[in-house]
């Protein structure tokens, strides 16, 4: 009887400590959407400071990367700019992947061009003919001759979904847009090229860079928040399962009047 007693007390113990490895020692790793990153880098960073036994780790690579990430179980959050895929669901039911999306903010696709660019505003529809190679020139739309650079993001971010699916309709690009991997490269190249043209999460609009009207409304929060601006969208932290742990305490964290103001200082919108 006391050596069952033990070979169960021993089984007990073994499983308390079947746990991810990752939360027994205070370690999370964070993986995707480029838009989400600075939110993410930002509140670890106030989240470390405030639990010193906490050890996060805050990755780019877009979405698509961000989930196939969590996917193989190789991060513990997927931050992401975009719902999932259902080709994604369905890999997931393959891996025995439970994904529980967590909005932490919104955020608005600013439409982007240089400063030089006298252009303010352009509508949906011109926008999208931009795009879809229907109008090349400024001078088409009021602005300088000058040839237009499309500078879009590559097919891994959420931001090119959510563009694509809002403006372009499921059209498709232009071959010869550039392609970029993050939205700090987009804004690095338009503010840096005279004919550019591109998009980006509201964390990156800056001096750098002239943010168009839309549909004569400007991107910022309060148009965002009221719905008015045509371009926006909810911002995601997806867990495999429910979150537990530290995972859980960091996502609290965020959604806290602490962890939303950090969110407003990087430029999205807050959910209160």
């Amino acid at each position: 009887m006391k050596k069952i007693t033990q070979t169960l007390l021993l089984i007990s113990l073994v499983l308390t400590l079947i746990v991810p490895i990752s939360q027994a020692e205070g370690q999370l790793v964070v993986q995707g959407s480029t838009t989400v990153l600075p939110i993410a880098q930002a509140t670890a960073e106030v989240f470390m400071q405030n639990n010193s036994q906490a050890n996060i780790s805050v990755r780019g690579g877009g979405s698509g990367n961000g989930i196939s990430a969590l996917i193989e179980g190789t991060c513990d959050i997927a931050d992401a700019s975009r719902p999932m895929k259902v080709k994604e669901i369905l890999l997931c039911q393959e891996k025995g992947v439970s994904p529980v999306p967590h909005i932490i903010a919104m955020d608005g696709i600013a439409v982007i061009v240089h400063p030089s660019n006298p252009v303010q505003g352009l509508s949906m529809e011109q926008i999208k003919d931009i795009y879809t190679g229907k109008i090349t020139n400024w001078k088409e739309l009021g602005g300088q001759d000058l040839k237009i650079v499309v500078v879009s993001r590559d097919s891994s971010s959420g931001t090119f979904e959510t563009f694509s699916e809002i403006v372009l309709k499921g059209e498709k690009i232009i071959p010869e847009s550039l392609a970029q991997s993050s939205n700090q490269t987009v804004a690095t190249v338009v503010s840096t090229t005279k004919g550019a043209i591109g998009y980006v999460g509201l964390g990156y609009i800056s001096n750098t860079v002239k943010a168009l009207q839309v549909n004569e409304v400007i991107p910022e929060q309060e148009t965002v928040v009221s719905g008015k601006y045509p371009i926006s969208r909810p911002l995601y932290m997806y867990t495999n399962g429910a979150p537990q742990g530290i995972a859980k305490d960091f996502l609290e964290f965020i959604w806290s009047k602490e962890g939303q103001e950090i969110v407003e200082k990087q430029g999205f919108v807050p959910l209160q």
